[in-house]
């Protein structure tokens, strides 16, 4: 069988060797760290030879490296060429964008990486959509049907995470929202513990959010908490306030959302539960919306440490994993 050889793969070398950094290629890309070393080993593996020499302190070409960077920059020039004469204008299309929520706020992540790369993108066009869940936009995204989706990727299958790329963005403080009426609405904090003999809704019965419903489970498990029966999902802040005053269940949410009638939001402490959001897209993809976006996220989480996980905190570890490489650190544990 012929081997096809993915300009990923190639874009991905020639970064690195022009960086000798695994972390600043990955910035270069917009892409993780972790799958830009998946890339060079799968390019590795392709050509049967070493490309680089990797210690602790620095990374080398190789001598089959050193031969091939020429080539590998000729093909992708070659490359790029034929797509701008075969698709002019095609970059110019407008980014469809899924914010995962249907429901928006000033300080949700997703709206505010969206505000910052219209503003720094005005001859652009990003078009969002609010259907919500990652689980339902990742069929999208490999559909072709959608370009971008925010959310937590290490909850999707691992056949689903293999066909798609993650740049992490921010960890989410987890809090609860619950009728203003409930015995637990006037906490300014609750910790884990309290919730001890009250059911807390996941979403389960969404099937468009299977990767929250996981993170809940997992948090609820180990913090030896319930959670409640799956029910029909409510969209919009309507319908959601009456869904919270209609079962009574905490409903399983993050810090910072919009303001549900009716209701509170309380955030969750003892420890503090996290949530990795990340931007989602296609490998290869190379809209310059996408960029933009890209670009939005770097700079709101440098200038608010989105990555910086608090003393005291609770992370899935595969989620650990992902904010930890894009950092360039050790993986923190979970739990």
């Amino acid at each position: 069988m012929p081997r096809d050889l993915h300009p990923r793969l190639l874009r991905g070398f020639v970064a690195t060797a022009e960086t000798l950094h695994f972390g600043r290629a990955a910035e270069r890309l917009y892409v993780a760290q972790q799958a830009l070393s998946r890339d060079v080993r799968t390019l590795e593996g392709l050509l049967g030879d070493t490309l680089f020499v990797r210690t602790t302190r620095s990374v080398e070409l190789t001598p089959a490296g050193q031969r091939l960077l020429p080539r590998a920059r000729r093909l992708l020039a070659l490359h790029d060429e034929i797509l701008a004469e075969a698709g002019a204008g095609a970059a110019t299309r407008p980014l469809l964008l899924d914010l995962n929520s249907d429901v928006t706020g000033p300080d949700l992540t997703a709206d505010r990486v969206l505000q910052r790369a219209r503003a720094a993108w005005p001859e652009g066009e990003l078009l969002a959509r609010f259907h919500g869940g990652l689980a339902a936009a990742a069929a999208e995204l490999l559909a072709h049907r959608l370009d971008a989706s925010f959310g937590r990727f290490a909850g999707l299958s691992a056949p689903v995470r293999g066909q798609l790329a993650q740049l992490p963005v921010r960890l989410e403080r987890i809090s609860v929202m619950m009728a203003d009426t409930h015995l637990l609405a006037r906490r300014p904090v609750l910790r884990l513990a309290e919730l001890a003999g009250h059911p807390v809704d996941i979403c389960a019965g969404n099937p468009a959010t299977t990767e929250w419903a996981d993170l809940g489970a997992r948090l609820l498990r180990e913090h030896g908490l319930a959670a409640a029966e799956p029910y029909v999902p409510p969209v919009g802040l309507d319908e959601t306030a009456r869904y919270l005053a209609r079962h009574g269940d905490p409903m399983l949410t993050t810090v910072g959302g919009p303001k549900i009638p009716g209701s509170v939001n309380v955030p969750l402490v003892e420890p503090v539960p996290l949530c990795l959001v990340s931007l989602v897209h296609r490998p290869g993809e190379r809209h310059p919306g996408l960029r933009a976006l890209a670009a939005a996220a770097s700079e709101l989480g440098t200038a608010e440490s989105w990555l910086s996980r608090p003393a005291g905190s609770w992370l899935p570890a595969a989620d650990a994993e992902l904010a930890a490489a894009a950092q360039n650190t050790a993986p923190a544990s979970g739990g």
